[in-house]
């Protein structure tokens, strides 16, 4: 028979666990109507990263579809364990597939409407990345310098603004630029859905991640 002490520690682990692995199955769900509710007209949320961390500021009234999305995807652990896959130095750094094959797959096709851009592509902030109109998904970057000249012409709309941590947003490994990923419109992402992080870790150690991402109380 297990002692008392090792039942309250199974008993606490499991609380500590169970959340985190309810929200990971509900992942497996992308059109449970979970997904729809709609983001508070302005939050914050946190990335952890091995560098440090990170604090964003969203802003709905700039893009509602994709406040609305990252809110839902951050509530629900999407990318927690996720790599920073394309990092572009003192250009941006790119996330948003998910650490695990099955749940990256799911979410690849689930696109959004598109939202009139309002605010800037400038540095700091942040945008949905996508290839075709009504395309975006779940992959987002942050402008590491002004981007406004040639993407704001292109309709990527921020949604949020770093507010904490762009020296650690600066200080994302870089070395592999394109080639751990690359961009949607490069058609070079498959290995990376198909494989997760078990791939990106074999071919590109040195990828940092986001160890995970939570909505901060106000």
């Amino acid at each position: 028979m297990p002692s008392l002490k090792k039942l309250f520690f199974y008993t606490i682990l499991m609380a500590v666990l169970l959340p985190g692995c309810k929200s990971q199955r509900m992942l497996l769900h992308p059109d449970s109507p979970i997904f729809t509710k709609q983001a508070p007209p302005v939050f914050k949320v946190l990335l952890e990263t091995p560098e440090g961390k990170i604090i964003m500021e969203v802003r709905r009234e700039w893009a509602p579809n994709g406040a609305d999305r990252f809110y839902n995807l951050v509530r629900y652990g999407y990318y927690n364990n996720t790599a920073f896959f394309r990092v572009r130095d003192k250009t941006w750094a790119q996330f948003g597939i998910a650490a695990s094959p099955d749940i990256a797959q799911l979410w690849r096709t689930k696109a959004m409407p598109d939202d009139p851009r309002k605010a800037s592509n400038e540095r700091g902030m942040m945008a949905f990345a996508f290839k075709d109109l009504n395309g975006r998904t779940t992959q987002v970057f942050i402008n590491l310098r002004d981007n406004s000249p040639t993407l704001d012409a292109q309709q990527f709309a921020p949604f949020a603004k770093i507010i904490q941590g762009m020296g650690v947003a600066d200080a994302l490994y870089a070395g592999y630029g394109e080639s751990s990923g690359g961009g949607i419109r490069a058609g070079r992402q498959d290995s990376v859905f198909a494989g997760g992080n078990a791939y990106l870790k074999q071919r590109f150690p040195k990828l940092d991640y986001i160890k995970r991402a939570v909505i901060l109380k106000n």
